[in-house]
């Protein structure tokens, strides 16, 4: 029974790894330590199979506990896990110097400590048995030096019979031993590849890899870590192994040799990647299923969130769907529902999720609507396609009840917009089903409200009462000041200081943005002008544009005029675009965009990351900069995906010689781990607020020799 020791001075760490170590297998045996010193202690005289450690401890930390354990020599070849909240290299670092075979980063996934915590006791236990039984053979020698040559020949009977892959290379790497299970994966017998080089065992590629993380151990002098890779046999089967490396010693203690060991795991691995396919996806049509729906509704209300991305929800419930199954038979009933689910998918075409709630119950997220009337259409559209006769597969006409709801106006979370489609659902099975409706709940007050918004917006421009906010850009080198961005507000009358996000999406659906936007870009450059001449420096000044001016107006022409009258230097306006207007790829706007450039104005993608096709479309783009949208800027001190996103996009900017910058820093933390992956630009809170343009102006005054870094 394996034996798995857990080293924690956190009673809630103790027992959710506990938890889970006792998933791994049946008979598996879990102790517990809350002090690194106690379990020291009683590894003097136990053992364990696995030992799963923090790194920050009181007394003694993770370093110096695996340090002491590697001294003692029952526990040279313990595996050892440790986790940790600071993606830190130093903490990395000074661990796998001490020994540490692996790292988990806090908090914990629990699929992936399952399926590392199994592979290092599968690993162990493999090293156990060779040890064993390589014992033995080593009792019998020092007995019978005479069987000297037949304990050899055992020995590497054994090798042979343990089912992994195992070789050994001498320091000029050639094969000194190879098991039969290597041998017959190319094709040969052990005899045939003993003295070669090992590229003649693994291939050139491999083989020159192999000969680099050779070299790793013995400028170590310790075991690596086991690694997963990826194998093509001569078959054409892609299959995967774990791999680790060990030095070989001689009787003076010297490496002759490295030996490595390859586990495989590719029915492990298939499996934990169909669970997860399952977990986000129906059984039976293969299409999204809830929780995964809830998903791409969060990332539409990111993209949202600024109030130029309007998306709907649609809701369709089969109408007499029960009927049908039960006179016919539920596998009749699943024909139907797969037939629904690829007539769905075929009515939207890609880059609309169609996802499957359950029954009879199916959703469709309908992104970058103009209006009401774009759901309206779809939602026609699939109830003209659910009631077409189906010759193939002579399916009746089935009908269905659908609710649409229109985010963000109808919600600000992915519950809020289910419940609400959903109500609006039954409101259209209410009137006898076969058609749609639009969320209903409180329509009337909510159309006063907006009727009134309306018109108080209509003269919002004429009574001066729009103001620009500005918030710092921040060059992460030099710690100065680069630019601002306008940020829109509204002063009301009544209500106060409003956000965009309370006005921009009525602006956008009656076509008011158009002269907002225009208000906006002559009075960000006017103050930029401003700015310039007072002796503050040149600034480059970012201002929004909606997606409706490009289809509406000539931008370019339109900025240059502005330019013109403001006289700002062309290098000092940059226009953020959403990721909605690139995504399109419409001849129209990418020659506008390459008209703004030629003018010299610097083009950039805004919340970057929340868009679909992120990485394809943007090599095709004249743009300058990508701003990291600030939910994954958030999440980036407790959330190791985030900290990934990150930094993929930091290197893809970079790749493709593009500036990076990050939006919504509002911590020391995340402005490390920022400046640590090499982010180019930030701006947030921890910096400053979005403020007027008088206070901007104070605050970039105090700031004295931090203030503006020059000219761009």
């Amino acid at each position: 029974m394996p034996l798995i020791l857990i080293v924690d001075d956190s009673s809630t760490n103790r027992r959710i790894y506990s938890e889970l170590s006792r998933q791994l297998q049946p008979d598996v045996r879990v102790r517990a330590f809350e002090s690194a010193r106690k379990a020291l202690h009683w590894l003097t005289e136990n053992t364990a199979d696995l030992i799963i450690t923090d790194y920050k401890m009181p007394q003694l930390n993770g370093a110096a506990l695996i340090a002491a354990v590697r001294a003692l020599p029952q526990h040279r070849d313990l595996p050892i896990i440790v986790v940790t909240a600071y993606d830190d290299r130093s903490f990395r670092v000074s661990s796998l110097e001490a020994g540490a075979t692996d790292f988990l980063l806090s908090p914990v996934d629990h699929v992936e400590f399952l399926a590392r915590a199994r592979n290092l006791l599968k690993l162990r236990e493999q090293h156990l048995l060779i040890t064993r039984r390589a014992h033995l053979l080593e009792m019998n020698l020092n007995a019978k030096d005479m069987q000297l040559r037949e304990s050899r020949e055992a020995l590497a009977q054994v090798v042979d019979t343990v089912p992994a892959l195992i070789n050994a290379v001498d320091m000029e790497g050639r094969c000194v031993l190879v098991n039969a299970h290597q041998a017959a994966f190319v094709g040969k017998v052990p005899a045939d590849l003993v003295g070669h080089p090992v590229e003649v065992l693994l291939g050139e590629e491999r083989g020159q890899l192999n000969r680099r993380l050779d070299q790793l151990v013995l400028k170590t002098e310790r075991p690596l870590a086991p690694r997963e890779e990826e194998v093509t046999t001569p078959e054409g089967e892609h299959r995967i192994y774990l791999t680790s490396k060990a030095p070989l010693y001689d009787g003076a203690g010297r490496i002759t040799s490295i030996l490595t060991s390859s586990i495989d795991i590719t029915q492990r691995r298939q499996a934990e990647r169909r669970l997860e396919y399952l977990a986000s996806h129906d059984s039976l049509t293969g299409l999204p299923n809830r929780l995964m729906l809830r998903d791409h509704l969060r990332r539409e209300l990111a993209r949202g969130r600024r109030g130029d991305q309007n998306f709907a929800l649609h809701f369709i419930d089969l109408d007499r769907f029960k009927a049908v199954n039960d006179a016919r038979g539920h596998h009749w009933g699943d024909r139907l529902l797969q037939s629904v689910a690829e007539g769905l998918e075929q009515l939207v075409g890609p880059g609309v999720t169609v996802a499957r709630l359950g029954g009879d119950e199916f959703a469709v997220l309908q992104p970058d609507i103009d209006g009401a009337e774009d759901a309206g259409r779809l939602a026609q559209a699939i109830l003209d396609m659910l009631t077409a006769e189906d010759e193939n597969l002579q399916l009746p006409r089935i009908g269905a009840s659908i609710g649409v709801t229109i985010a963000p106006l109808d919600g600000a979370d992915p519950d809020e917009l289910l419940r609400n489609s959903d109500q609006a659902m039954y409101l259209a099975k209410s009137v006898g089903g076969n058609t749609w409706r639009f969320f209903a709940a409180d329509m009337a007050p909510r159309a006063s409200q907006k009727a009134e918004l309306e018109g108080e917006l209509r003269s919002a421009l004429k009574r001066q009462e729009f103001v620009l906010y500005y918030q710092p850009l921040i060059d992460l080198r030099s710690g100065g000041v680069v630019g601002a961005e306008a940020l829109l507000r509204w002063r009301h009358p009544r209500r106060g200081i409003l956000s965009p996000d309370a006005f921009l999406g009525l602006a956008e659906e009656t076509g008011l943005i158009l002269p907002i936007n225009e208000w906006v870009l002559r009075e960000a450059c006017r103050q930029g002008v401003v700015w310039q001449e007072t002796g503050l420096g040149v600034l480059r000044i970012a201002v929004n544009l909606s997606p409706i001016q490009f289809r509406r107006q000539k931008v370019s022409e339109l900025v240059r005029d502005v330019l013109d009258s403001s006289g700002l230097p062309p290098a000092s306006l940059e226009l953020e675009l959403t990721e909605g207007i690139l995504i399109s790829h419409d001849e129209q706007i990418v020659t506008q965009m390459e008209l703004l450039r030629s003018i010299g104005v610097s083009l950039s993608v805004d919340d970057f990351g929340t868009g679909y096709s992120s990485l394809n479309y943007i090599r095709n783009f004249p743009l300058h900069r990508l701003k990291i949208d600030r939910s994954f800027v958030k999440d980036l001190a407790n959330d190791p995906r985030a900290l990934a996103i990150v930094r993929t996009i930091i290197d893809l900017g970079h790749i493709l010689n593009l500036q990076v910058l990050a939006e919504g820093v509002e911590e020391e933390a995340q402005l490390a781990m920022l400046r640590a992956e090499g982010c180019d630009e930030v701006q947030g809170y921890y910096f400053s607020r979005p403020v007027p343009s008088e206070s901007f102006a104070e605050w970039l005054t105090t700031r004295g020799g931090e203030g503006v870094c020059g000219a761009l």
